[in-house]
């Protein structure tokens, strides 16, 4: 293949796969707290404790997918646009 062909290829096999991930799977670990929920602190000892609850996931740990997030914003849209 040419290196113009693997160049238009490469940005398009991306986005489809990203389709389908958050298609399959439209929640990801929550950046912040890293999908725990908490995050983490350690006693003067040393040992680690729960910490406060992350506001950021509201303690899910989890957050919606960028892509997930475009096209539930798109379908509230048509849905709004058609009715």
């Amino acid at each position: 293949m040419t290196p113009i062909l693997v160049a238009i290829a490469c940005p398009i096999v991306a986005t489809i796969c990203y389709g389908g991930l958050c298609a399959v799977s439209p929640f990801g670990d929550c950046r912040r707290c890293r999908g725990m929920g908490h995050a983490l602190k350690t006693d003067r000892k040393g040992r680690l404790k729960r910490g406060k609850d992350c506001r950021r996931c509201k303690a899910t740990g989890k957050r919606i997918r960028a892509g997930r997030w475009l096209y539930n914003r798109w379908a509230r849209v048509y849905r709004a646009g058609t009715g």
